[in-house]
């Protein structure tokens, strides 16, 4: 039995690269569109946000001497690009999707409405919120915050190359602790690092939960969705 009705997974572009430095590796955006897919079939309402990094890792030397708004902009771009691969790896094993897109472009996205991507979500379609906020100097972890609270989820699902957050990072420091639970207190003090502050400061002041988990281990998303205690819950 699911233990959300209604989740927001938050993926990073780099994912859909799978081992790769950037771009879209098309087997791992399968093995995540069958993840997401049965999470969906148990019955959870499921919003997507993707990252971008995959794609805006190629050209972030670049970036660095374009003007931060432009920047932010091809970042946004990049995101549309990684929804409508996820949407399509779904489409073709028979989920349907919706993908809606802060920056309007009619010919490939449906324009966000709260009310209508709620009303996606309440008929079983999957919802890839694209284009972040529309907004520059925002991340994808922000938008994903804003929309899990517009769309009114019960948790935000963070997928990460980790299991959980610890007190420094694991992949350099091998005495690192995990936690189980943490406050977002306690996140943002220590600057743990693990979504941006203005997204953790977002979720404490609605008390939305945040659930990091390792997005490596097969069959994690669906046990983020049933409860079962894997990870580190924020709250």
């Amino acid at each position: 039995m699911p233990a959300y009705k209604r989740i927001l997974l938050k993926l990073s572009g780099e994912v859909l690269a799978g081992g790769a430095s950037f771009g879209i590796n098309a087997d791992r955006v399968q093995e995540l569109a069958r993840e997401t897919a049965e999470v969906a079939l148990a019955g959870v309402q499921v919003g997507v946000v993707v990252g971008g990094g995959n794609i805006f890792r190629g050209v972030a030397a670049a970036a660095q001497k374009m003007d931060r708004v432009t920047a932010d902009h091809m970042g946004m771009l990049a995101t549309v690009i990684n929804s409508l691969a996820l949407s399509d790896a779904l489409e073709q094993i028979g989920v349907p999707t919706r993908v809606m897109s802060a920056i309007e472009m009619h010919q490939v996205a449906e324009p966000y409405i709260r009310r209508r991507a709620i009303r996606h979500l309440e008929k079983g379609r999957i919802v890839i919120f694209a284009a972040g906020t529309s907004n520059p100097y925002f991340s994808t972890d922000t938008a994903a915050t804003l929309r899990a609270l517009e769309i009114k989820a019960d948790v935000i699902a963070k997928a990460t190359r980790v299991d959980g957050v610890y007190d420094k990072d694991p992949l350099k420091f091998s005495d690192a602790v995990r936690f189980d639970e943490v406050s977002y207190l306690e996140v943002l003090s220590r600057g743990l690092g693990v979504m941006d502050a203005s997204a953790v400061a977002m979720c404490r002041d609605n008390q939305l939960p945040i659930l990091v988990f390792n997005l490596n281990t097969t069959g994690n998303i669906m046990r983020v969705s049933m409860g079962e205690p894997i990870g580190t819950v924020i709250r």
